[in-house]
């Protein structure tokens, strides 16, 4: 190994034997992000969805130095405080219908799991035997652990090498057609003995290819799930929190899903933080004399003090500052800024919605290139698979949207003029 590649770091989702050097981020301020070469790019993800209000929002900096100072980490075993209390009771208050009762988790994936054990020891505690199995969709992804594997799209997705290790679901096409509602419908009577539950991205597939369906399709899931009488998992952790347009996307489909996973966004991009929320009906089941009816499951760092202050800070900021509407004017602008790429040379698709803007190429361009072309236009975009997204602070500012429209428009004209010369 070179000492130009000598590295103690283990880079996400990287072949490091070939990893091109990482950009050495300084600071960030905005939408912005600073190198340590003085560059400076308008950031096209927000790191991975997360940072919605921007970066370095003084009103949540502000709340998590109040915390810091007064009490960074408590263990939330026996013990609470107000922080966590608070954020759990506005959870609740905002997501639909009876979705009252909040489990605190570190990280998205984390969150799936707790979902997934919630549906299995639901059926545990009711004392039903054999459901063992979760019905999820193809083209999904809920995360990198292993149940999270476990139900993600077990031929495309980036965890396919893992099959043998993971627990065995059933997997069905989204139910866009009358022939996919029938074969999900025959799939759920065929398999309801042995399933604990089903589980969906609602209205985009994220991390599969920033895929997009209808409210009428969640929907048609959600009376399927209830007229076989299990429980629907709805994983938010990207859609949440003003991404679709709406607070969250199963509102869309005017659904109460039984358990709600949420991450990402909670925090407005500044600390790790996850939640699963449940139903009445879901937490019934756990109210008991018998103490091995409790959940269980319980993070070291479960409810963090200096995370949910964020998270306490960054519902204020959808409180006061039209992030809703900030996200129905990017749809606009996106879907007008993208429009001219469709019919081009390699262009398969172009797809908005909400502050979610995605390209799809016909074939895998080369992704190291297309980033390289993107940063030299002055922004930071991470293109995978046969997809170019955009997925910015809901409170971009419009120069910086332009910025990025025109940075992906002229990369994907350049790359349709290598194609068809």
């Amino acid at each position: 190994m070179s000492e130009a590649r000598s590295t103690h770091l283990w880079r996400p989702y990287t072949q490091m034997k070939h990893a091109a050097p990482p950009l050495e981020a300084v600071a960030t301020t905005g939408t912005r992000i600073r190198l340590a070469d003085g560059r400076e790019l308008v950031d096209g993800i927000a790191s991975w969805w997360t940072a919605v209000h921007g970066y370095n929002h003084p009103h949540i900096a502000g709340a998590v130095a109040a915390q810091l100072a007064a009490m960074p980490h408590i263990m939330f075993g026996g013990l609470t405080h107000a922080s966590a209390e608070r954020l759990a009771a506005r959870l609740a208050a905002l997501l639909p219908g009876d979705l009252d009762h909040v489990f605190f988790s570190d990280s998205g994936s984390v969150a799936v799991e707790v979902a997934l054990k919630m549906a299995a020891q639901l059926w545990i505690n009711r004392g039903v035997a054999g459901r063992t199995k979760v019905l999820a969709f193809r083209g999904g992804y809920h995360g990198d652990t292993m149940g999270a594997m476990s139900v993600c799209d077990p031929e495309e997705g980036m965890h396919r090498r893992f099959g043998a290790w993971l627990p065995e679901q059933i997997f069905c096409d989204l139910p866009r057609t009358e022939a996919e509602t029938n074969t999900l419908d025959a799939a759920l009577t065929h398999n309801r003995d042995r399933l604990a539950a089903l589980i969906v991205e609602p209205l985009v597939q994220g991390a599969g290819g920033m895929l997009m369906h209808p409210p009428e399709v969640l929907a048609r899931i959600a009376t399927l799930a209830r007229r076989n009488g299990l429980p629907l998992i709805v994983d938010e952790i990207f859609t949440g929190f003003g991404r679709t347009g709406t607070m969250f996307a199963c509102e869309q489909a005017g659904i109460v899903p039984d358990i709600v996973c949420l991450s990402k966004a909670l925090t407005g991009g500044t600390l790790t933080l996850a939640a699963t929320v449940a139903r009445t009906e879901i937490f019934s089941a756990f109210w008991s004399d018998d103490p091995a009816a409790a959940l269980m499951h319980g993070p070291t760092f479960m409810a963090n003090p200096l995370a949910c202050a964020a998270a306490n800070a960054s519902l204020d900021l959808f409180e006061r500052e039209p992030r809703l509407e900030q996200a129905r004017a990017i749809e606009s602008r996106l879907t007008d800024g993208l429009a001219d790429l469709r019919g081009l040379p390699g262009v398969a698709d172009v797809r908005v919605l909400g502050a979610i803007g995605c390209l799809q190429f016909a074939n895998t361009p080369d992704l190291a290139a297309l980033k390289e072309r993107l940063v030299a236009r002055g922004v930071w975009v991470r293109p995978f698979g046969d997809i170019l997204y955009l997925t910015p602070a809901l409170s971009i500012e419009a120069a910086d949207l332009t910025r990025l429209i025109d940075a992906v428009t002229d990369t994907v004209r350049e790359e349709a003029q290598r194609l068809n010369p």
